[in-house]
């Protein structure tokens, strides 16, 4: 299972950016797909996460009305829409897949399966 992640950049506080997770390598119906970030000297927080099939989503406080996570289940692909961005939001974001799609595992890191590679945003104020 692979998952790519891009979209990062370098935007100004307020911009909009959008991430994408492409999925390969496996079947992902049975999946939720999530979004961390990590900022330096930070520990690795739950953003937003979405079932495969996009019926369920779920979104860390923080982040609640400014992003939006959706998927495109012919393009193995999940979305992450961010607006209104703030310095605050600088981080890596990583891309994830988690197999146990209940609630309280969907906000672990730790529980997640899969892993793609970090896309660094960064907010200037």
């Amino acid at each position: 299972v692979q998952l790519q992640a891009s979209g990062g950049g370098l935007v100004q506080a307020g911009d909009a950016l959008r991430l994408s997770c492409a999925a390969s390598g496996g079947t992902f119906s049975s999946y939720a797909l999530g979004w961390f970030r990590q900022a330096p000297g930070k520990a690795r927080e739950f953003v937003a996460a979405i079932t495969w099939s996009g019926a369920t989503t779920y979104y860390a406080d923080s982040v609640k009305g400014r992003y939006t996570i959706s998927s495109d289940n012919a393009k193995n692909t999940v979305y992450l829409q961010m607006n209104s961005l703030k310095p605050e939001d600088t981080a890596v974001y990583y891309c994830a897949a988690v197999s146990s799609v209940v609630t309280t595992t969907i906000l672990r890191p730790y529980e997640y399966d899969y892993w793609g590679q970090g896309t660094q945003v960064t907010v200037s104020s």
